[in-house]
């Protein structure tokens, strides 16, 4: 019988995630900070944990854990996917679209320095306005609004902070259409 239960239960492996770096980035760790530069710029993020270790050897960055459980897994899947990220940053950026959607009264929007303003939004006399992160570069085109970093969490927040300065709660965004909206998330059309 004893033999039997020793048979049955499979030897647990250790965890580990290799991701190969692309040519043109450069590759720093210290204290649990991955610093990752390229073209477009450096990204930085914090990976210190002590269930999961970050390293870099040749032309890989290596993500281990010791022995299997499901929680390692998650967070050596959620490790690669935000290097992932940060590769493509560096590399080729994070671009962000939104819409400037004004009905009735011509809504005028301007970027000075690290301010967006945002003028006669619903016939308004004091103008909104949004002091930017640093970190993206911010462009206003006609109708459309622009975000680019390095980093997608930046790109992605201001993008919100943006959309959210408009927004006008207990009003029916089916009738009441004014305002900002996000268009296109780094390459993915929102519906």
């Amino acid at each position: 019988m004893e033999t039997e239960n020793k048979s049955r239960k499979a030897k647990k492996k250790d965890l580990i995630a290799e991701i190969k770096i692309p040519e043109g980035l450069s590759v720093s760790i210290d204290k649990g900070i991955l610093t990752l530069k390229g073209r477009k710029g450096e990204v930085k993020k914090d990976f210190s944990d002590k269930k999961i270790t970050v390293e870099s050897k040749n032309d890989l960055i290596i993500l281990k854990a010791g022995k299997f459980s499901k929680v390692k897994k998650k967070l050596i899947k959620s490790y690669a996917a935000h290097i992932k990220n940060m590769i493509k940053g560096s590399l080729e950026g994070h671009k962000y679209m939104l819409k400037i959607c004004s009905g009735h009264f011509p809504m005028n929007v301007s970027v000075n320095k690290d301010e967006l303003t945002v003028k006669n939004f619903l016939g308004e006399k004091v103008p909104r306005v949004l002091k930017l992160k640093e970190g993206a570069a911010v462009k206003v085109e006609g109708d459309k609004i622009s975000v680019e970093s390095a980093s997608k969490e930046i790109a992605g927040q201001i993008s919100a902070d943006i959309e959210q300065l408009t927004r006008r709660t207990r009003y029916d965004l089916r009738i009441f259409q004014d305002g900002i909206y996000i268009t296109d998330k780094d390459g993915k059309e929102v519906r």
